[in-house]
């Protein structure tokens, strides 16, 4: 698990201590029914905005202007902050784009998942498009990584290096055994008019630890969603124009070095070992050395 050392803590709270909570996993459905204004049997999503309260150095929710994306354990599929803590952690060390992100507890010290918004900066709302609406897709599983290549290249203000990363991040899900990445989970960050760029990875979960039927890919990948080898890949690469010398650069060599994010994780040990199969069945379809 990361270090929730000083130096972490003021980077991603702007704060000499952690932040508390002050309210629990029950509570989390009604508080974010309530900011959205509707209260209803059936719920929303658990997921909160909050923002800091320095005064009290307490996360709070808030209807608008939040910092971070809080997630909480959910009935359906155990453990799945601490299953996003170690995918975020395994694709920062893999060198990806990434928001600050963090596990903490809430008040019934249940563990939730906290992640700093990056359409916010110093306040500011920074537009964002994911790639349903970029598509005008109203079905965020119909849809390819081919189709979002192309158009990240037509609206990218560094189409040949945003492609490249799009790609890494597709493999990288992959590997993950993630299998959720869908249309919503790519999006494009609107700086400017002239800062138009793939916007931070987000939402790494390893979907086949929790559905062990789960396909491959939430999109497909050279018409397929499933039984993906690395000629689809190759083949997708080759479309996105990404050399082939760097295809796979990110990822040669790694599993050791996943191996050692996850033991220090909070998932489970037995988790641990579905996670490292999975990861190990994926990197050989790749052909990678581990």
């Amino acid at each position: 698990m990361r270090k929730m050392n000083k130096t972490f803590i003021k980077k991603m709270f702007n704060s000499s201590k952690l932040p508390t909570i002050d309210f629990n996993l029950e509570e989390i459905s009604q508080k974010a029914q309530k900011l959205t204004g509707k209260l209803s049997i059936s719920g929303v999503q658990p997921k909160l905005s909050v923002k800091l309260d320095k005064k009290q150095n307490m996360l709070i929710p808030i209807a608008e202007g939040g910092e971070y994306i809080l997630k909480p354990q959910i009935q359906t599929f155990l453990n799945i902050p601490e299953n996003e803590q170690c995918c975020m952690d395994i694709a920062e060390e893999l060198n990806a784009d990434i928001p600050l992100h963090c596990l903490i507890h809430l008040k019934d010290k249940s563990l939730a998942y906290v992640v700093k918004r990056f359409d916010r900066e110093k306040g500011i709302k920074i537009h964002q498009e994911d790639f349903a609406q970029l598509l005008e897709q109203t079905d965020k599983y119909k849809g390819s990584a081919e189709q979002i290549g192309q158009r990240l290249k037509e609206i990218s203000s560094a189409p040949g290096y945003d492609t490249q990363l799009f790609f890494e991040r597709v493999v990288l899900s992959f590997i993950l055994g993630n299998g959720d990445a869908h249309l919503k989970n790519y999006s494009v960050s609107y700086k400017n008019k002239d800062d138009i760029r793939l916007a931070p990875a987000y939402d790494l979960v390893c979907s086949k630890l929790v559905i062990s039927d789960e396909e491959d890919s939430a999109i497909t990948i050279n018409g397929k969603k499933n039984k993906l080898q690395i000629e689809d890949f190759d083949n997708l690469a080759e479309y996105l124009n990404v050399p082939l010398k760097i295809r796979y650069e990110k990822f040669e060599k790694k599993f050791d070095v996943i191996k050692k994010i996850m033991e220090s994780s909070m998932i489970s040990n037995e988790k641990q070992r579905q996670f490292l199969k999975i990861i190990k069945e994926r990197i050989s379809r790749l052909k990678l050395q581990e």
